[in-house]
Order: C-alpha cells, then sequence, then structure tokens
C-alpha cells in the first residue's frame, strides 16, 4: 500500500506543477443573431463553447422574402447552405471551418438531390449524419445544423 500511495502522490504532485486538470473550463456564450428580429426565437442561432461553434438547424427559407427557397430540394438546399453561410460569416467563420453536419430530410428519396448541391459546397468532406424525419418545420424539405470549429 505505501508504493501506491507514493505513486498517487507522484502524481498529484504532477498536475499541480503542470497545471493540468481533468477538466479544462471553458466559457460557453449564447450569441445574439445578426437580425435583432430573430432574438426571440426560443433558441441560439449559435453558441460559442471554447473554440467551437454550435449553430441552430437552418432550413431553406429565403430570409429576404419570408417563403421557401423555390426548386425542390435542390433550390432548398442551396438556400439552406448559404443560410449556414451567413451565421458562420457573422462569427468570423466560413464553411471550411465546418466539422461536422447532421442533415435531416423530410424524404430519404431525396438523398441524391440533395447531394449533388452539398459536395459543391462541403468540399473538406466534414463528419455528416443524415437521415429522414417528417415534418420538418415550416414544411421545409431539409434541414441541416453544423459544428465548426474556429
Amino acid at each position: 500500500m505505501g508504493k501506491l500511495n507514493h505513486l498517487i502522490m507522484a502524481i498529484v504532485t504532477f498536475i499541480g506543477v503542470t497545471g493540468l486538470s481533468a477538466q479544462e473550463s471553458t466559457e460557453i456564450i449564447f450569441h445574439k443573431p445578426e437580425n435583432p428580429a430573430r432574438a426571440s426565437a426560443p433558441f441560439s442561432e449559435a453558441v460559442e463553447a471554447g473554440n467551437l461553434f454550435f449553430l441552430a438547424g437552418q432550413i431553406g427559407m429565403d430570409r429576404s422574402v419570408g417563403k421557401l427557397a423555390e426548386g425542390g430540394i435542390q433550390g432548398e438546399t442551396e438556400q439552406t447552405i448559404k443560410n449556414i453561410q451567413g451565421v458562420l460569416k457573422y462569427h468570423g467563420l466560413s464553411l471550411e471551418n465546418v466539422v461536422k453536419c447532421t442533415v435531416i430530410l423530410s424524404d430519404i428519396d431525396d438523398f441524391r438531390a440533395f447531394n449533388e448541391v452539398y459536395v459543391r459546397y462541403f468540399t473538406k468532406k466534414p463528419a455528416r449524419t443524415t437521415y429522414a424525419a417528417a415534418g420538418l418545420a415550416a414544411g421545409a424539405k431539409i434541414e441541416i445544423d453544423v459544428i465548426a470549429v474556429k
């Protein structure tokens, strides 16, 4: 038991001297949106934790006209990605910073058409999960959320 106590004391001393800790404190910032009209939403458009940015899901809503983009799944996919680009840009980031995407399609049969648009924008190939679920917000065909690294 004596050797074990010495080993534990050595580890505790090492941690104290090096400043290592099991869990570093990370500041979490719940960012306000660029557009004040969106401030009443019951969620943050972007949350920053350390050097990570977690973006809320975006749909293909063209905010300049207040309706879903035309052109079916491909039009909505393009608008969804433009919406993501807008939020990223507001925080000094771009699609190049995205490391993870979660894609929700209202119809899995749209996968191929969606992917034709997606691959033009996400050229670094971030990790991705794609699945289908009925009943997306505003009758959207697609929703994408991303995690980016600053």
